[in-house]
């Protein structure tokens, strides 16, 4: 359910809350810098009476040397407003990337399975950089109008009350009454332009990844088609935006043009009565007249505000949300000993994946599980590394119970490799250790011939100091696995976890890197998941992974 405007700016407001007294700047500067260009246009008016004969109660060098004042300080407080208000803006910025970054972490891998990568990414950089538009062009602008508003009110009324109550009419209208008319008119389009904006992202960004296959299938043009008709749409969402966003200034410059007359209307009526000097009535006029600037900037603020809150509303929805498993925090620490399935029972969305399953790990013996693609084998890994909690049942390492664990601990005691090896565009050394980030080269290198990747590794030119692209794409599908046991080897977790990683090895490389893993039974348990019978050569004991059960 999609939450009110109103709520996601107080949300937003609420990370502001360490920057505070950066905000009481921006708005102190941003009000005196209003005051100093309202007093601009006030005091040239009065000097324009004063030099025509018409008594002021001021004298021409008076008024004058007001207005250089006024003049001067305008810069200096106009200044003062834009630094401290971008300062503001983009130290928020990088707090909020920070915390979206935490919020992935904690919601991976399980919550990220499913998600839009390419909708992620446009959240991460486009609608977190939007919200600069309601730290640096909202919050404050907001202050500053609501505050040079009521003094603009005091200051009119001091002529004449009357006076003072259509000014504070002209500015509820034109500063809130028009932008809440408005943005419910738009806030569905600006909701809709980000949507479709991310999806155009993600589908852009799925064109790259498959461009290999695009060009061999010749499906190019056909693809191309589909990013035109999708700019197409968003093209149009903007247009409609734009047209919106038209409407509203038509609207609030109608208004402002409305109350300076009745302002005028109001003056004159009052002068009729002798209620208001001629002066007063000349003041009054040109003071509204001049000081709409903040309340227009409030009501221009619905047509960017619009597509600013549809993205503070992604954001604010990826930081909300639950994982799939909470991380325990100060869990206990255990030495492993071994691990236990005990009648787990796992669905995906309904749909049963592992059905009273249960299995114990021996320490110091290598446990293979073979059995067709989709049969619940990866799921299974998945559930040991605490990836994912059963539904029913329970996981058990050294007695305990896995939630029980503290989750850094328990990263600490287990290493994985899947079939689908991740690498990072930066170096193979660097790729390496991630396993272990203060490994040594020497321990780099080891680890590499125990994976059976150190031969091709020195046939690079810059060896262990190539760059793998990104995505690892400068490397093929077996050298890309061969590094992801590498990095599980240096790692040196007790407990290794392995997800078919021989599918993409010839017969030689597969006998040199099970050969490998066979040397670390001595201090090592493993855990091999493979439909190869040949990798399952090694296992001491064997399992079979069928219809949800094993057996």
């Amino acid at each position: 359910m999609r939450r009110h405007g109103m709520r996601i700016m107080a949300q937003l407001l609420v990370l502001a809350g360490p920057l505070l007294p950066v905000l009481l700047i921006t708005i102190v500067t941003g009000v005196l810098g209003f005051a100093c260009a309202i007093g601009i246009i006030v005091y040239g008016a009065l000097a324009l009476l004063t030099a025509t004969g018409i008594t002021t109660g001021y004298s021409m060098t008076f008024l004058l040397m007001l207005i250089v004042v006024c003049a001067v300080l305008r810069g200096v407080f106009r200044y003062g407003e834009q630094m401290s208000g971008h300062y503001l803006a983009f130290k928020l910025l990088a707090v909020l990337r920070d915390k979206v970054l935490q919020a992935l972490r904690r919601l991976a891998p399980a919550k990220l399975e499913g998600k839009d990568k390419g909708n992620l990414i446009s959240l991460i950089t486009s609608d977190i950089e939007l919200l600069e538009v309601f730290y640096a062009h909202t919050i404050a602008p907001v202050m500053i109008g609501i505050i040079t508003s009521l003094l603009m009110v005091f200051f009119i009324g001091s002529y004449e009350p009357l006076l003072g109550w259509l000014a504070a009419l002209a500015y509820i209208t034109v500063g809130l009454f028009i932008p809440l008319l408005t943005s419910r008119m738009g806030r569905r389009q600006g909701m809709e332009y980000r949507s479709s904006f991310g999806k155009l992202s993600s589908y852009f960004l799925d064109s790259l990844r498959g461009m290999k296959e695009i060009v061999q299938y010749g499906r190019g043009e056909q693809r191309l088609a589909e990013i035109n008709r999708r700019t197409d749409q968003l093209d149009a969402k903007q247009k409609s935006l734009k047209h919106h966003e038209g409407i509203t200034r038509a609207i609030t410059d109608a208004a402002v043009v409305g109350f300076s007359f009745l302002m005028l209307l109001a003056g004159l009526y009052g002068m009729s009565k002798g209620q208001v000097s001629f002066t007063g009535m000349l003041v009054s006029v040109i003071a509204l007249f001049s000081s709409f600037g903040p309340v227009v900037a409030l009501s221009n603020l619905s047509n960017n505000l619009l597509q600013t809150l549809a993205s503070g509303e992604r954001v604010l929805s990826l930081l909300e949300e639950t994982p799939e498993v909470e991380e325990n925090i100060g869990g206990m620490s255990v030495a492993f000993s071994g691990a236990k399935v005990d009648r787990v029972t796992f669905a995906y969305d309904g749909q049963t994946v592992l059905d009273d399953v249960s299995l114990t790990i021996p320490h110091k013996r290598i446990t293979g599980i073979q059995g067709k693609s989709g049969s619940g084998k990866s799921t299974l890994l998945k559930l040991l590394m605490r990836f994912r909690d059963p539904q029913q049942g329970g996981i058990l390492l050294s007695g305990h119970d896995l939630k029980e664990i503290g989750t850094k601990h328990l990263r600490g005691l287990q290493s994985y490799v899947d079939q689908d090896t991740f690498l990072f565009d930066d170096t193979i050394a660097a790729n390496i250790k991630i396993g272990k980030p203060d490994a040594t080269h020497e321990q780099v290198v080891e680890a590499a011939r125990r994976a059976s990747v150190h031969d091709f590794i020195m046939t690079l030119p810059q060896g262990y100091d190539s760059r793998v692209g990104e995505l690892g794409d400068r490397l093929s599908g077996g050298e890309r696995q061969r590094l992801g046991l590498a990095r599980a080897f240096v790692h040196d977790a007790p407990l290794l976890l392995l997800d078919e990683p021989t599918s993409n090895l010839d017969s030689l490389n597969e006998a040199i890197i099970l050969k490998s893993l066979k040397e670390q039974q001595q201090d090592k348990t493993i855990v091999l998941v493979s439909h190869r019978s040949s990798t399952m050569r090694i296992a001491d004991d064997l399992f079979q992974m069928d219809n949800r059960r094993l057996s």
